[in-house]
Protein backbone atom coordinates (compact mmCIF):
# COMPACT_ATOMS: atom_id res chain seq x y z
CA UNK A 1 0.00 0.00 0.00
CA UNK A 2 1.19 3.75 -0.60
CA UNK A 3 2.39 5.64 2.21
CA UNK A 4 -0.08 8.51 2.14
CA UNK A 5 1.20 10.35 5.29
CA UNK A 6 2.24 13.19 3.02
CA UNK A 7 -1.41 13.71 2.08
CA UNK A 8 -2.59 13.90 5.36
CA UNK A 9 -4.92 17.09 5.91
CA UNK A 10 -4.35 18.76 2.06
CA UNK A 11 -7.54 20.22 1.59
CA UNK A 12 -9.16 19.74 -1.76
CA UNK A 13 -9.28 22.39 -5.17
CA UNK A 14 -12.41 24.04 -6.56
CA UNK A 15 -12.17 21.15 -8.43
CA UNK A 16 -13.04 18.46 -5.64
CA UNK A 17 -8.87 17.42 -6.49
CA UNK A 18 -5.79 17.48 -4.15
CA UNK A 19 -3.75 20.10 -4.72
CA UNK A 20 0.12 19.17 -5.80
CA UNK A 21 -0.31 16.79 -9.01
CA UNK A 22 -1.12 13.59 -10.47
CA UNK A 23 0.98 11.88 -8.02
CA UNK A 24 -1.51 13.03 -4.88
CA UNK A 25 -4.31 12.24 -6.91
CA UNK A 26 -3.04 8.28 -8.60
CA UNK A 27 -2.27 7.73 -4.95
CA UNK A 28 -5.57 8.43 -3.80
CA UNK A 29 -7.11 6.70 -6.49
CA UNK A 30 -4.97 3.80 -6.06
CA UNK A 31 -6.24 3.20 -2.33
CA UNK A 32 -9.53 3.60 -3.10
CA UNK A 33 -9.59 0.75 -5.98
CA UNK A 34 -7.36 -1.51 -3.60
CA UNK A 35 -10.56 -1.22 -0.89
CA UNK A 36 -13.19 -1.77 -3.70
CA UNK A 37 -11.19 -4.87 -4.79
CA UNK A 38 -10.47 -5.75 -1.63
CA UNK A 39 -14.27 -5.52 -0.28
CA UNK A 40 -15.44 -7.23 -4.11
CA UNK A 41 -13.38 -10.36 -2.71
CA UNK A 42 -14.76 -10.34 0.61
CA UNK A 43 -11.45 -9.57 2.38
CA UNK A 44 -13.20 -7.09 4.33
CA UNK A 45 -10.32 -6.35 7.01
CA UNK A 46 -7.98 -5.49 3.74
CA UNK A 47 -10.20 -3.29 2.32
CA UNK A 48 -11.05 -1.78 6.08
CA UNK A 49 -7.14 -1.02 6.36
CA UNK A 50 -7.14 0.50 2.30
CA UNK A 51 -10.34 3.10 3.38
CA UNK A 52 -8.72 4.00 6.48
CA UNK A 53 -5.62 4.97 5.07
CA UNK A 54 -7.61 6.86 2.44
CA UNK A 55 -9.78 8.23 4.99
CA UNK A 56 -6.19 9.78 6.85
CA UNK A 57 -5.31 10.97 3.49
CA UNK A 58 -8.10 13.25 3.39
CA UNK A 59 -8.14 14.27 6.27
CA UNK A 60 -11.07 16.34 8.38
CA UNK A 61 -10.75 19.13 5.66
CA UNK A 62 -10.63 17.26 2.76
CA UNK A 63 -13.54 17.14 0.02
CA UNK A 64 -16.78 16.76 1.74
CA UNK A 65 -17.95 14.74 -0.75
CA UNK A 66 -15.17 12.17 -0.67
CA UNK A 67 -15.38 11.99 3.04
CA UNK A 68 -19.52 10.88 2.49
CA UNK A 69 -19.17 8.65 0.32
CA UNK A 70 -15.99 6.78 2.05
CA UNK A 71 -17.42 6.86 5.68
CA UNK A 72 -20.42 4.84 4.03
CA UNK A 73 -18.27 2.38 2.37
CA UNK A 74 -16.19 2.31 5.74
CA UNK A 75 -19.53 1.82 7.76
CA UNK A 76 -20.50 -1.41 6.12
CA UNK A 77 -16.88 -2.65 6.39
CA UNK A 78 -17.31 -2.43 10.30
CA UNK A 79 -17.19 -5.57 12.93
CA UNK A 80 -18.10 -4.10 15.88
CA UNK A 81 -21.96 -2.53 15.47
CA UNK A 82 -20.26 1.03 17.47
CA UNK A 83 -17.58 1.49 14.85
CA UNK A 84 -20.17 0.98 11.86
CA UNK A 85 -22.64 3.88 13.76
CA UNK A 86 -19.84 5.87 14.26
CA UNK A 87 -18.64 5.74 10.74
CA UNK A 88 -22.12 6.07 9.50
CA UNK A 89 -22.47 9.56 11.70
CA UNK A 90 -19.60 10.76 9.95
CA UNK A 91 -21.10 10.13 6.47
CA UNK A 92 -24.32 11.57 7.95
CA UNK A 93 -21.92 14.94 9.13
CA UNK A 94 -20.51 15.16 5.61
CA UNK A 95 -23.45 15.22 4.17
CA UNK A 96 -24.95 17.84 5.85
CA UNK A 97 -22.11 19.75 4.92
CA UNK A 98 -22.16 18.76 1.35
CA UNK A 99 -23.58 21.01 -1.31
CA UNK A 100 -25.41 20.45 -4.76
CA UNK A 101 -23.08 22.10 -6.31
CA UNK A 102 -20.44 19.74 -5.27
CA UNK A 103 -22.46 16.62 -5.63
CA UNK A 104 -22.93 17.69 -9.07
CA UNK A 105 -19.78 18.61 -10.15
CA UNK A 106 -19.47 14.10 -9.81
CA UNK A 107 -22.38 13.90 -11.52
CA UNK A 108 -25.14 16.43 -13.28
CA UNK A 109 -27.96 14.95 -12.06
CA UNK A 110 -26.63 13.32 -8.19
CA UNK A 111 -28.94 15.28 -5.48
CA UNK A 112 -27.89 15.60 -2.37
CA UNK A 113 -30.95 15.09 -1.02
CA UNK A 114 -30.99 11.71 -2.15
CA UNK A 115 -28.03 10.77 0.48
CA UNK A 116 -30.59 10.68 3.11
CA UNK A 117 -33.11 7.52 2.74
CA UNK A 118 -29.73 5.63 2.62
CA UNK A 119 -28.32 7.12 5.22
CA UNK A 120 -31.22 7.21 7.94
CA UNK A 121 -31.60 3.63 7.27
CA UNK A 122 -27.79 2.65 7.72
CA UNK A 123 -28.31 4.97 11.12
CA UNK A 124 -31.83 2.58 11.95
CA UNK A 125 -30.30 -0.16 11.70
CA UNK A 126 -27.28 0.28 13.65
CA UNK A 127 -29.60 1.15 16.68
CA UNK A 128 -31.40 -1.46 16.10
CA UNK A 129 -28.13 -3.94 16.03
CA UNK A 130 -27.24 -2.11 19.69
CA UNK A 131 -30.93 -2.84 20.60
CA UNK A 132 -31.58 0.51 20.79
CA UNK A 133 -35.39 0.63 19.15
CA UNK A 134 -36.60 4.27 20.03
CA UNK A 135 -33.70 5.10 18.44
CA UNK A 136 -33.78 3.21 15.06
CA UNK A 137 -37.30 4.05 15.06
CA UNK A 138 -36.70 7.58 14.58
CA UNK A 139 -34.00 7.64 12.25
CA UNK A 140 -36.44 4.98 10.07
CA UNK A 141 -38.91 7.91 9.92
CA UNK A 142 -36.38 9.88 8.73
CA UNK A 143 -35.55 7.78 6.06
CA UNK A 144 -39.13 7.33 5.34
CA UNK A 145 -39.39 11.52 5.14
CA UNK A 146 -36.58 11.67 2.75
CA UNK A 147 -37.70 8.67 0.54
CA UNK A 148 -39.34 11.07 -2.33
CA UNK A 149 -35.57 12.34 -3.28
CA UNK A 150 -34.68 8.53 -4.51
CA UNK A 151 -35.77 8.88 -7.98
CA UNK A 152 -37.45 5.39 -9.76
CA UNK A 153 -34.88 2.74 -10.29
CA UNK A 154 -33.64 0.05 -9.42
CA UNK A 155 -30.84 1.46 -6.01
CA UNK A 156 -33.92 3.36 -5.13
CA UNK A 157 -35.92 0.41 -4.88
CA UNK A 158 -33.61 -1.33 -3.05
CA UNK A 159 -33.44 1.52 -0.27
CA UNK A 160 -37.55 1.45 -0.27
CA UNK A 161 -37.45 -2.38 0.15
CA UNK A 162 -34.73 -2.53 2.91
CA UNK A 163 -37.08 0.57 4.57
CA UNK A 164 -40.17 -1.60 4.68
CA UNK A 165 -38.03 -4.49 5.92
CA UNK A 166 -36.33 -2.61 9.05
CA UNK A 167 -40.20 -1.31 9.57
CA UNK A 168 -41.71 -4.88 9.99
CA UNK A 169 -38.50 -5.60 12.23
CA UNK A 170 -39.24 -2.72 14.27
CA UNK A 171 -43.24 -3.54 14.98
Amino acid sequence: MSDVSDMRDVPAGPDGLPPGGDDQFLSRIALGLDGVQAAQRGRTAEARASFEALWEALGERGDVFHRCVLAHYLADLQDDPRAELEWDRRALAAADSLTAERAQTYESALQVRAFYPSLHLNLASDHLKLGEADLARDQLERAVRSLDALPEDAYSAGIRTAVDELRQRLR
